[in-house]
C-alpha cells in the first residue's frame, strides 16, 4: 500500500457516516442524527425482504443485536446468493437508465424543462450498474475513485460513458460551491432531515483534498437520489427547475443532450447483451 492509498483511506474514513438498520418491519423515513462526533443514518428494514436492491445494502452488515438469529440467517442467504443479487440489481439499474433516457428524449421533443435532469439520472444509474457488476455496492463518496481502479474489461470500458455524460470535467471550486448550495436546498425540500449537514461535510473534505471531480460526482449522485424520490410528481413542480439547473449543472444544448442520451442507451444495451450471453 503506497502513501496515496493511505491518505485516501484516511480521507474516506473521515468523510464516512454510519448506517444502522432496525429490523422492525416499519416504513418510517430515514432519520439522521449526530452522535459521538459522527453522523448516523437510521433505517428500518424487514427480515422478510426480497428486493435485490435492498438485500445488496445488507451485504457485509455487522450485527449489533440478534437474539432470534433471524438476521444471521438472512445475511447467510445473502452471502450464498451474493453474485445473483448484485447482477439482478445491476440489471434493474440498466433498465432504470434506459427509462431515464426515454424520458430525456421525450422531454427534448416536448421541451420539458426536466429533460436534462433525466439524462443525468440515466448516467448515474449506468454508473450504479457498472459498480454492481464489479460486486461493489455503490457509495457516491468513494465511487468515482473506485471506478478508476476497476480492471479493464468489456463492461468497465463503459465507465467512460459515465464520466463523459455526467460532466465532471467542469468541476471547479466556485462551481462546486454553487452546486452545494442548491444540493442542500433540494435535499432539505425532499428529505426534510439532517442529510444536508452530511452533504456539507463531505463537500468540504473532498474540496479540501483537491478531489474536485469526486465532489462533483458525489453532489450529482445525491441530487439523482432525491430527484428519483419525487419523479412521479416532478412535472407538477416546474418551479423546482430553478434549483435543479444549478444542482445538476444541467446542459442547455439539446443536440449535446441528445448525443449524451444515445451514448448512455448504447452502453446500457451493450452491457445487457453481454449479461444475457454470459
Amino acid at each position: 500500500m503506497d502513501l496515496e492509498d493511505v491518505e485516501l483511506q484516511t480521507l474516506f474514513s473521515d468523510s464516512c457516516d454510519y448506517d444502522i438498520t432496525i429490523f422492525d418491519d416499519k416504513h418510517d423515513s430515514e432519520k439522521i442524527i449526530f452522535y459521538d462526533d459522527a453522523f448516523v443514518k437510521i433505517h428500518h428494514g424487514s427480515i422478510n425482504e426480497t428486493k435485490s436492491d435492498i438485500l445488496v445494502k445488507y451485504d457485509g452488515m455487522q450485527i449489533i443485536h440478534d437474539e432470534s438469529w433471524e438476521l444471521r440467517m438472512l445475511l447467510s442467504k445473502i452471502k450464498e446468493k451474493r453474485l445473483t443479487l448484485y447482477k439482478d440489481y445491476a440489471k434493474n439499474c440498466l433498465f432504470n437508465s434506459l427509462f431515464c433516457c426515454e424520458k430525456t428524449k421525450d422531454g427534448i421533443i416536448t421541451s420539458n424543462v426536466f429533460s436534462s435532469c433525466w439524462q443525468i439520472c440515466a448516467s448515474y444509474f449506468l454508473a450504479d450498474a457498472i459498480c454492481l457488476l464489479n460486486t461493489y455496492r455503490p457509495n457516491p463518496t468513494h465511487m468515482l475513485d473506485v471506478m478508476r481502479k476497476f480492471k479493464k474489461n468489456q463492461i468497465n470500458e463503459h465507465i467512460s460513458t459515465v464520466t463523459h455524460t455526467v460532466g465532471i470535467e467542469r468541476a471547479t471550486p466556485f462551481l462546486l460551491d454553487r452546486i452545494l448550495k442548491s444540493t442542500i436546498g433540494f435535499s432539505d425540500f425532499v428529505e426534510k432531515n439532517n442529510h444536508s449537514k452530511i452533504i456539507q461535510n463531505k463537500h468540504e473534505l473532498l474540496v479540501k483534498n483537491s478531489m474536485l471531480s469526486d465532489c462533483y460526482f458525489y453532489l450529482g449522485y445525491v441530487n439523482r437520489d432525491n430527484f428519483v424520490r419525487i419523479k412521479d410528481t416532478i412535472d407538477r413542480q416546474s418551479d423546482l427547475i430553478h434549483i435543479l439547473k444549478v444542482a445538476f449543472d444541467i446542459e442547455a444544448d439539446s443536440n449535446l443532450l441528445e448525443n449524451h442520451t444515445k451514448l448512455i442507451q448504447k452502453s446500457c444495451s451493450t452491457i445487457l447483451t453481454l449479461l444475457s450471453s454470459a
